[in-house]
C-alpha cells in the first residue's frame, strides 16, 4: 500500500488551514493551490498579473524540489485566475517555467481567491 508523505518548506508559503503544502503518493507528487505569496513575509506580491505568476510558480518550483522534482517534471496544472483578460501575461511568465515539455493544463476563471489574489495554480508531478 503506498503511503502517503507531508511535504514542507519554509521556501514556500506555510499552510494557513488544515492542509499540506503539497504531498507525495508513490511517485506522484501534488501541490497545493498556490498563490502568490512571498514565502519570507506572507504578504501578497505587489504588482499585476506577471509579478503574481511568477510568485506563484516560484512556490511551485520550491515545493517540488523538496518533494524531489522539478519543473520538467509536471504532468498536469490548473490555474485559477479571477480575469482571463490576463490570461496572455499568465502564459507568457508561465511559459519560461513551464516550456520545456509543457504539462497538461486546465486555466478557469473565478469570481475570487483567498487574500485577493488574481491567480492561483496547483500541479500535479512525477518524481525525479
Amino acid at each position: 500500500m503506498t503511503k502517503k508523505k507531508i511535504i514542507s518548506t519554509d521556501k514556500a508559503p506555510a499552510a494557513i488551514g488544515p492542509y499540506s503544502q503539497a504531498t507525495v503518493a508513490g511517485n506522484l507528487v501534488f501541490t497545493a493551490g498556490q498563490i502568490p505569496l512571498d514565502p519570507t513575509t506572507g504578504e501578497l506580491v505587489t504588482g499585476g498579473i506577471e509579478e503574481q505568476t511568477h510568485q506563484v510558480l516560484q512556490n511551485i518550483r520550491s515545493l517540488l524540489q523538496v518533494a524531489g522534482s522539478n519543473m520538467e517534471s509536471v504532468t498536469k496544472t490548473t490555474v485559477f485566475m479571477t480575469n482571463l483578460d490576463d490570461f496572455n501575461g499568465m502564459n507568457e511568465v508561465y511559459a519560461k517555467y513551464l516550456a520545456n515539455k509543457p504539462p497538461a493544463r486546465t486555466t478557469v476563471q473565478v469570481s475570487g481567491l483567498p487574500m485577493g489574489a488574481n491567480i492561483e495554480i496547483e500541479c500535479v508531478a512525477v518524481t525525479a
